[in-house]
């Protein structure tokens, strides 16, 4: 069995250790927003929070993340009300909205890095992540738009 904790509660799953995080996630804990995209770590549709951090679950080993924290696109807030979800849904972000929750992962750890990111900022994290319907326009002009939200909610806070 491995244990972990995920979207802040104690899961264990009785996997092989070498099965990749995103299987063990969709399979056996039914968190299905993580989505696959090429398996290979190199699109982002895969990517959860481990520790805080933005992880490829497609290539995590899940055995690597026993006792760690694990959230997924379910855990971010509860109702989907995250600064960066709101931005993501007041800018339109997705078209096809495949990889939207890996994006929106990818995003999140972002503006803990960069709570005002600057265009290569962005560009520079966010590259890595992968949309087929190149909607990186709007996911530059969302993330500019949930950092400012973040910065307001902090100062007011």
């Amino acid at each position: 069995m491995i244990k972990f904790k995920l979207n802040g509660r104690d899961v264990s799953v009785d996997v092989p250790e070498d099965t990749p995080l995103l299987w063990a996630l969709r399979d056996e804990l039914d968190q299905t927003g993580t989505k696959f995209g090429c398996g290979v770590g190199q699109c982002g549709a895969c990517t959860v929070h481990v520790g805080g951090r933005a992880t490829r679950s497609c290539i995590t080993p899940v055995s690597s993340v026993e006792g760690a924290e694990i959230t997924t696109i379910e855990g971010l807030h509860p109702e989907g009300e995250h600064p960066v979800q709101v931005a993501w849904r007041d800018i339109q972000v997705p078209q096809c909205g495949y990889c939207q929750s890996g994006q929106i992962m990818q995003a999140v750890s972002l503006l803990k890095d960069y709570p005002d990111p600057t265009d290569e900022e962005i560009d520079g994290v966010m590259g890595g992540s992968l949309c087929r319907c190149m909607t990186y326009v709007r996911i530059r002009k969302a993330i500019k738009k949930a950092a400012a939200a973040m910065r307001e909610e902090k100062s007011n806070g």
